[in-house]
This record gives structure tokens, C-alpha cells and sequence, in this order.
């Protein structure tokens, strides 16, 4: 009898144990959703009833790969085709409505004012902790919050002061022309030729980065650029399934693939930074790029606070995510708004006429400075246009984690507010009846009067939380522009077919084929 107590505690305990994660399983996929989903009816919010673990994201997924089955004419609606199921939702229960990510919640924020609230109120709502999926892709400064995105900031900051990128002006050039050279080759070799200019512009912008950021050019970063490429088209597949906590560890082929990619991304990052730490301390390396900045930077911040008990300063691996940042970021945005500008300049040649007038206006044939980059007016028009149609990120999202007012909403702890970045672009009520019309003339007066001081236009973010690579990102489009309009023309090849697809950023699915000719 005595010897069956201890089994009989052991018993009890597992039992209890097993009722305790029953009961939280149970919580997390139906009595917790559906609690939020009936205060969030209440509210006047209006959307698809809650179901089991999936929410919406099997009908997300459907949508999306029913949408990229077809191109589409390069005048139509791109919405139906990149934010398919958030664009239903909004036209069949309004802008206040709400979606499921699984069974969490996210409410769509459309009105300006809350979309103000939203991006100043930084500690309300906060950037959802990042599924670990994600994390495998890219995990830096964006994804951080509180007292470790303030300090990954102040470290960062100073490698994208404006007079920091006047110095990373020649190598931008550098690029740019190894690219145009490659062009007029072709022209030479034949009249017209045709050029898929997709993968040229991101050879470009990868270049950029690897020079920029690294001190090297792109042939020395290939092999981290095409696993964070294979990465990315992993990771938009799986963010549109329900995670299960801990499936990662499952040893399935997706799972061995990505933990591969991860692992030897790491250690060609960990490689370069350790040999320019050493190169450093010994004075045989200049900090010159992003990572010497961004290193110097986070020495001096850890030498300020040595031997405080508040020690402070980024670890090793810390460094390694934002390198990998700088990596995927850095060359993403910028070649997506590169080949949708070339694309709209081809259907619109009046504005490329424009374009081209304004650039050999200001620099002739000769090499493109910064101070004339600065009064590229008609160039600056075009490129905030192509970001306010194609935004190389559609949606944006922040949690609270108590309950928080949002005008006249009430938001519960652990719902979403999502910000669906490219459907506010296009809203006919905050643009005008010519919303989804390329008409860079909008912008002629300036941001604010074209947004109305209106938070409506927000393609790298808003406040302090916004993207501060921008202005990195707008100089070398800008270089790349000029570059290009100085030496040639270009329209739509008729094997052109239109495809934007959102793969993490909005690309073209089937390329961009152009027929170029000489200015």
C-alpha cells in the first residue's frame, strides 16, 4: 500500500499536468478567439466568423495562388492579384473589419488618424513577436521593441547619417555604371534588344549593398544572396499556414532545408565580421561601410558602459541578424522600386520623356552628384508614385499587449491592428477618383500637400519607427534613374506579361522584359 503512493502522486501529477495543457490548447484554438471575436462584433467590426486553428489563412492561401495562376493587363487593378483576400474582406464588410492570422485576430486600420495613433503610440502597439520562421529569414533591428530597439537604433543610426551616404555616393556610381556598360553592349550587339531588366536591377542592388555594407562586391556575397533568396520563397509559403509552436524542431525537408540555409548564412556572416573585428583592432581596417560604422559604433557604445551594471552593446549575434538585414532589406526594396519604375516609365513614356528631359537638364552625360540628385524634382515625383502603387511591403502590422484605445475602439490584449499599406495608397477617398492611376503630378507640390498632412503614404513606414535605410534606399534609385534615362530608352517587350506577385515584397512573377534603345 505504502509503495503505491509515490506512483499514485506521479499519477496525479500527470494528470494534472495533461488537464492544465488540454485546457490551454483548448484556450489558444477556439474559447480564446471566439471571446475576442464577440467583443470585437460588439464594437461594430465586422468579419468572417472564426475557424478552427486556421482562421482565414487556408482561404488567404487559396486566393493567393489562384491570383499569381494569370497575369493581368499592365493598366488593371494590381489589388486583386497581390492582397487578395484583404481586399475582399475590406469590400464585403467595410473598412472596419477584421481577419484571422490563425487564431489571432488582426483588426484593418484605414482612417488616417488611427493610422497616426498607431505609428506614434510605439509602446502600445508594438511589433508582434516575429514567427520563428521569420526569424530564420531576417531578425534585426524592425523586429525588435522597447529598450533593445532603442539601443540596436542608436548603434545603427550613425551609418545612415546623410553625410555618411554622400560618402557611399562613388560607389553607388560604381555600380550603376558596371551595369549600364553591360547595356549598351547589348545595344551595340543588336538594334533593339530585348532585356529581362528583373534580375539585372537586383544584381545591381545586391551589389550596392555588398559594397556599401561590406566593403566587397556582390561575387564575394553570391552565395549569401541566393540562400536568403531561396529563404525568403520558403518563408512566404509557410507564413501562410498556421505555426504550431515547436514544429520547427520537427525534422521535416522544409525544416532540415531552412535550419541548413540559416546556419550557413550565419557562418559566412560570422567569418566576415570576426576577420574585420580583428582588422580593426589592429588599425588595418578603415570603418568606412555599414558594418565598420555599425561595429565602431557598437565598441564605442560597449566601452562607454564597461564595468556599469547597465552594460550595454550588441552581441555577436546581434550583429550577425543585422547583417543579415542589411543583406535581405538593403537590396530588396530598392530593386523592386527600380523595375516597377522602369515598367511604369515603359507604359508611360511621357513621363520617361519627362523624366529624361529633367536628368540631362541637370547633369548632361556626365557623372550624376548629390547635390544634383537632390533637385531631380520631376525624378523624385515618379519614384514616390511608383512606391505609392507598388509599396515594396503591402501590409503592416503592431499588437497591443493590454488593452488599448484606438479612437473610438476599444482594442483587447493580443489582437493585431493591421495596416494595409497598399490598399491606403489607393483609397479613392484619401487620393481622389485617380487613386489607382499612375499620376506622379500629385506629387508636385510636395508630400504633404499630396497627402493632405494625412497619414496616407507611408511605403517605409511612418514616425519614429520608420525605415531607416529610406534615404539609402531613394539616392540610389535616384543614381540608378539618372544612369540609365542618360543612356537609353526603353517600352514593354511584347513577351512582357504583367505579374506583380507578393513574394515578402511585391516582384514581378514573370520578369520585366524590355526593348532598349539609345537615348
Amino acid at each position: 500500500m505504502e509503495a503505491s503512493l509515490p506512483s499514485f502522486g506521479l499519477g496525479l501529477m500527470l494528470l494534472v499536468l495533461t488537464l492544465t495543457w488540454a485546457w490551454r490548447v483548448l484556450n489558444w484554438v477556439w474559447l480564446r478567439p471566439k471571446k475576442l471575436e464577440r467583443f470585437l462584433r460588439q464594437q461594430g467590426l465586422s468579419g468572417n466568423s472564426y475557424r478552427f486553428l486556421f482562421g482565414d489563412l487556408k482561404e488567404t492561401s487559396r486566393m493567393f495562388k489562384d491570383a499569381r495562376s494569370r497575369p493581368i493587363g499592365p493598366s488593371d487593378d494590381i489589388l486583386p492579384r497581390v492582397f487578395p483576400f484583404v481586399l475582399q474582406s475590406v469590400n464585403t464588410h467595410g473598412k472596419d473589419c477584421f481577419t484571422w492570422i490563425g487564431p489571432t485576430p488582426r483588426v484593418i486600420i484605414m482612417n488616417p488618424e488611427h493610422i497616426k495613433d498607431v505609428f506614434a503610440k510605439i509602446d502600445d502597439f508594438q511589433k508582434p513577436a516575429s514567427n520563428p520562421v521569420l526569424k530564420m529569414l531576417a531578425y534585426g533591428l524592425v523586429s525588435f521593441n522597447g529598450e533593445k530597439w532603442a539601443l540596436h537604433k542608436k548603434i545603427i543610426n550613425p551609418a545612415f547619417h546623410l553625410e555618411k551616404l554622400k560618402l557611399m555616393l562613388p560607389l553607388f556610381y560604381a555600380s550603376c555604371t558596371e551595369m549600364v556598360r553591360r547595356w549598351e553592349k547589348l545595344v551595340s550587339a543588336g538594334a533593339s534588344p530585348e532585356l529581362n531588366v528583373w534580375p539585372e536591377l537586383r544584381y545591381l542592388t545586391r551589389d550596392v549593398i555588398a559594397r556599401t555594407a561590406f566593403g566587397s562586391s556582390y561575387e564575394e556575397g553570391r552565395r549569401i544572396f541566393e540562400l536568403q533568396e531561396e529563404q525568403s520563397e520558403i518563408v512566404m509559403k509557410l507564413i501562410l499556414t498556421v505555426y504550431i509552436p515547436g514544429w520547427r524542431f520537427v525534422p521535416t525537408k522544409t525544416n532540415r532545408r531552412m535550419k541548413h540555409i540559416t546556419n550557413e548564412v550565419n557562418s559566412l556572416l560570422l567569418g566576415m565580421i570576426s576577420k574585420r573585428e580583428k582588422a580593426m583592432r589592429t588599425g588595418e581596417a578603415r570603418a568606412d561601410d555599414l558594418l565598420g560604422m555599425m561595429l565602431e559604433s557598437n565598441m564605442k557604445e560597449i566601452q562607454e558602459h564597461r564595468g556599469s551594471k547597465n552594460r550595454t552593446g550588441m552581441s555577436i549575434k546581434d550583429v550577425i541578424e543585422e547583417c543579415k538585414l542589411f543583406y535581405f532589406a538593403g537590396q530588396e526594396t530598392t530593386s523592386t522600386l527600380l523595375v516597377w519604375t522602369m515598367v511604369l516609365l515603359s507604359i508611360h513614356p511621357e513621363w520617361q520623356t519627362r523624366a529624361r528631359e529633367e536628368v540631362l537638364q541637370v547633369f548632361g552625360r556626365e557623372k550624376p552628384e548629390f547635390d544634383g540628385l537632390s533637385r531631380l524634382k520631376i525624378v523624385t515625383m515618379i519614384l514616390y508614385e511608383v512606391l505609392r502603387l507598388y509599396p515594396p511591403i503591402i501590409s503592416l502590422s503592431r499588437i497591443v499587449h493590454e488593452e488599448t484605445r484606438l479612437g473610438k475602439l476599444t482594442i483587447p490584449a493580443g489582437v493585431q491592428v493591421g495596416l494595409p499599406t497598399i490598399l491606403i495608397h489607393q483609397d479613392r477617398e484619401l487620393w481622389g477618383e485617380d487613386a489607382k492611376e499612375f499620376n506622379p503630378e500629385r506629387f508636385a507640390e510636395g508630400l504633404s500637400k499630396a497627402t493632405k498632412n494625412q497619414v496616407s503614404f507611408f511605403p517605409f513606414g511612418w514616425g519614429a519607427r520608420i525605415c531607416i535605410g529610406q534615404n539609402f534606399a531613394l539616392i540610389e534609385a535616384k543614381m540608378a534613374i539618372a544612369k540609365i534615362l542618360q543612356r537609353f530608352s526603353f517600352e514593354l517587350s511584347p513577351t512582357y506579361a504583367h505579374a506583380p506577385a507578393t513574394i515578402v515584397t511585391v516582384q514581378p512573377q514573370h520578369g520585366a522584359q524590355v526593348i532598349l534603345r539609345r537615348a
